[in-house]
Order: C-alpha cells, then structure tokens, then sequence
C-alpha cells in the first residue's frame, strides 16, 4: 500500500504484546492490531493533538470507525514491542484519513500498514457533523 507524503506529524506509541494477543499461529492475531491503533489514537489525540476524546464526549460528539484497510507485512510474538505510528491525511466534511503504521520496535521493520476513516458523529442524533476548523487546525501540526 502506498501512502501518500503529507507535511502533517506523525506521531508514535509503544504496545506490549500481551499472551491475551496471540493466536493459535504464536503471533498477534490480525483483529489485535486495530486494538492497539486505537489505543495509539486516544493516547496521541491527548498528548500529541491535546484533543482528548472526552472533549468531544463533552460536545456531544464522537469518532466512528468509517472504513479501515490493513495490509499485514510481518508478524508480532508475545513479547515484541509495537511501535504504533500514526498520521492526519486528508479532511472531507464529517471526515478524516488516518495514516497508520505498525512497527516492530526490536527491527524497525513494518508489520502492518494502512489507514482508516473516521466519521465524526453527533451522539445525540447519530449522524455525521462536518469537522469544526478548530479541531482541524488544532491537529495541524
């Protein structure tokens, strides 16, 4: 997969591989790694982006998985560190493009990479609302 150059921070966290992650193959089972590109997407949208999820909780808004393609390079074992690396694409509307890379630490090799959509939704109405410019601009850097 090809990923486009964008001039927007990418942005990394480190993932354990737990025993609870591996499967009957004796590495990480494929639907694990959106665990941990979730779980590197919450940590960077506070520390990095400093837009907390329960800042939009507190406006009555929410990130909903729209779309997601993962291609898997290599695998993970128990034990491994995964570097979790994410990037802003593009804005459309309601929507925005993450960038997102799963490293393992130990060889500074790709184990998957892709990107997903995410559709910002009104939790009170349940539909998609168009990204306000500050939460753009705030996740410009």
């Amino acid at each position: 997969m090809i990923i486009e150059k964008n001039s927007n921070s990418i942005f990394e966290t480190e993932i354990i591989v737990r025993p609870d992650d591996i499967d009957m193959n004796n590495h990480v089972h494929n639907s694990k790694y959106l665990d941990y590109i979730q779980t590197a997407r919450f940590i960077q949208m506070r520390d990095n982006y400093k837009v907390p999820m329960e800042e939009y909780v507190s406006k009555g808004l929410n990130w909903f998985a729209s779309a997601v393609h993962l291609e898997y390079k290599r695998e993970l074992k128990f034990g491994d560190i995964a570097l979790v690396k994410t990037q802003v694409g593009d804005w459309s509307g309601a929507q925005v493009t993450i960038n997102v890379w799963v490293y393992n630490k130990a060889t500074n090799k790709v184990c998957v990479e892709g990107k997903i959509l995410y559709t910002l939704v009104s939790l009170t109405s349940s539909r998609p609302v168009r990204i306000p410019d500050d939460i753009i601009r705030r996740h410009r850097i």
